[in-house]
């Protein structure tokens, strides 16, 4: 009878642990990549394909806002031959977001939906946070999660729209881009919230977003 000697095993356990790693390693290749749909909302021409498109001007730039409890959907046609779609879409939190917090207050909901498939829920917070008091939200990560206010965001210190209208700090500004797995000549993408302020005066005034940039581009990755 032959026995496996430790050492041989340990060399043959590396063997194994290194060929799993060098295969894990292996990433896609991006063979072409193609901006469809970019807009940035700075005439009212730039709501041709938006369902319940609107603008506003926030901080002297054109937005598609602003929304409280609603969905913005934009379809984007004549898609060249690709496998993949990345989206990126500037957000803008406006006022007094509440996270994670529960009762009268939240959770405030935000999501993201293409062709009807859910790839965002999260939550958001404009809370000032302290040692002892800190309403936490859920962003980068699906809702659930705890993370500090702001956490991921480019931009903290932009005035509020409504409610905070002229205070820094109350408008926070992210970046959320995605990969899609997609083939068809066509995207549609929803944006919504699900946002609770039992006791404002004004729904929307006291907590809303808004959208300052959307891109779509059909990528071919091998």
């Amino acid at each position: 009878m032959q026995f496996i000697t430790p050492k041989f095993a340990l060399l043959f356990f590396l063997l194994i642990s290194l060929t799993v790693l060098l295969s894990s390693c292996q990433e896609d290749e991006l063979m072409g990549e193609v901006l469809v749909y970019e807009n940035d909302f700075s005439a009212p021409a730039n709501l041709s394909g938006i369902e319940n498109g609107k603008l506003m001007v926030f901080q002297e730039d054109t937005v598609l806002g602003n929304y409280n409890n609603e969905e913005v959907t934009i379809a984007v046609t004549g898609m060249p031959s690709h496998n993949t779609v990345r989206v990126v879409i500037e957000l803008l939190v406006h006022d007094s977001w509440d996270g994670n917090n529960t009762g009268a207050s939240g959770p405030d909901y935000w999501f993201l939906n293409v062709d009807g498939a859910q790839l965002l829920n999260t939550t958001f917070s404009n809370s000032p946070c302290t040692p002892s008091y800190c309403i936490y939200q859920s962003y980068p990560n699906q809702y659930g999660r705890l993370n500090d206010p702001k956490t991921g965001a480019d931009e903290t210190d932009l005035p509020g729209l409504c409610q905070y209208a002229d205070t820094p700090g109350w408008t926070t500004k992210y970046t959320i881009s995605k990969l899609i797995a997609h083939t068809g000549p066509a995207i549609s993408i929803t944006c919504g919230d699900q946002l609770l302020q039992e006791n404002a005066p004004s729904a929307i005034c006291d907590e809303s977003w808004s959208l300052s940039k959307i891109e779509v581009s059909a990528l071919s990755v091998k």
